[in-house]
């Protein structure tokens, strides 16, 4: 019996890992059961047996993706060069994706709803890495530099390199943070 509950687990992991690599590959809309089932190697009933429903599935798969985000982000708050560090590793892995979302939250509400969180959980990141007696427009400015816009603008619209990105990003959160 416990072999048998281990599969099961086994097999319930696979299902989790594989819509969260769709997830990282395309918009949560255009990920369908037959893709999941398809990169996990089961049946769409193997999956739907084991998550009920789809929006089940991608749920559970979005919550694992944030705690990924979460722990990949992490740095010492107050270290700088850590922090932006952690950021743009982030970036580079998920930032396309990311702004792809952020131009089609208009068309999928459930979307938008999990980008409201991003972007409450940024704002969070922010105020953790930066300081908490910081003033609401101070965060505001370190929000804006620290933004996956930011990234986008500066790696690919202007073609910077990544180390690049770090010392712009660095330089201005410093600056920010210079006291007057």
């Amino acid at each position: 019996m416990r072999a048998r509950a281990e599969s099961a687990q086994h097999t319930k992991r696979r299902i989790l890992e594989a819509a969260q690599g769709l997830l990282r590959e395309r918009l949560s809309m255009d990920v369908r059961l037959e893709d999941v089932a398809e990169r996990a190697g089961v049946a769409v009933q193997t999956v739907l047996r084991h998550f009920g429903t789809r929006e089940l599935l991608l749920r559970d798969a979005l919550a694992g993706e944030q705690a990924r985000t979460t722990a990949q982000r992490a740095a010492a708050p107050g270290d700088i060069d850590a922090s932006i560090a952690a950021l743009v590793d982030h970036y580079e892995e998920v930032g396309d994706l990311v702004v792809r979302r952020l131009a089609e939250e208009d068309r999928d509400p459930e979307l938008a709803r999990r980008l409201t969180m991003g972007r409450e959980e940024h704002r969070r990141w922010v105020h953790r890495q930066f300081g908490p007696q910081l003033d609401d427009r101070l965060v505001d400015a370190l929000v804006v530099v620290c933004d996956v816009y930011a990234w986008k603008l500066l790696r690919r619209d202007l073609g910077r390199g990544r180390g690049d990105v770090e010392t712009v990003m660095r330089r201005t959160v410093r600056s920010l943070l210079r006291p007057d």
